[in-house]
């Protein structure tokens, strides 16, 4: 299994997490890449063969990121290199960087929050997820990991458990593929290859 990795942070703490769903994806076999959205967008990567695309991000008033959130952090200390592009950009341009035929790659998202809004409404990987259903993505699973404050750290254990999703993001995506004959589709072309 090929898994792509989309990953926006603002401060380091998504990356923390991105890069261990991609340790927990590729000690389930699988091999992983993981792609800064800055990157991803400026190259208008192809994902040929990719069978799992993990999109990660912040979360920032209650949502995706905006040009306007993202100036925000960067007045708070993050990275200004990072500050152009986010996810909310990227998935804009999606129908341009997947090749024409079909079937699609298996979606999973994943953002972080800060932990007192652990029961607020609405998330990065909430919007995220929606915006793919709507552009005829399955999304096989949808996760939520915290932080202490805007800037992190983390809240101890995450890394941890972002390494137990992507082994069993790693499980799901090969039981669907299994369930399907692998034949790399379903009837609505939202199954695996990029």
């Amino acid at each position: 299994m090929r898994s792509v990795i989309i990953c926006e942070s603002m401060f380091g703490n998504t990356d923390l997490l991105a890069a261990a769903v991609e340790q927990g994806l590729g000690s389930a076999g699988g091999e992983a890449d993981l792609v800064e959205v800055g990157a991803a967008y400026a190259q208008g990567r192809h994902f040929a063969g990719c069978d799992l695309l993990v999109v990660a991000a912040p979360t920032h008033a209650l949502t995706l990121s905006r040009p306007e959130s993202r100036a925000e952090a960067v007045a708070r200390g993050a990275d200004p290199r990072r500050e152009p592009i986010g996810v909310r950009e990227w998935l804009g341009t999606l129908e341009d960087v997947l090749p024409a035929s079909r079937p699609r790659p298996l979606v999973a998202v994943f953002d972080t929050r800060v932990l007192k809004a652990k029961h607020w409404p609405g998330s990065a990987a909430h919007r995220a997820a929606r915006t793919l259903r709507k552009a005829g993505f399955t999304v096989l699973d949808r996760r939520s990991f915290y932080v202490e404050g805007i800037a992190g750290p983390l809240v101890p254990g995450e890394v941890e458990r972002a390494g137990a999703w992507g082994r069993r993001l790693a499980g799901l995506a090969a039981a669907r593929a299994s369930s399907n004959g692998e034949t790399n589709g379903n009837s609505n072309g939202a199954e695996t290859g990029c």
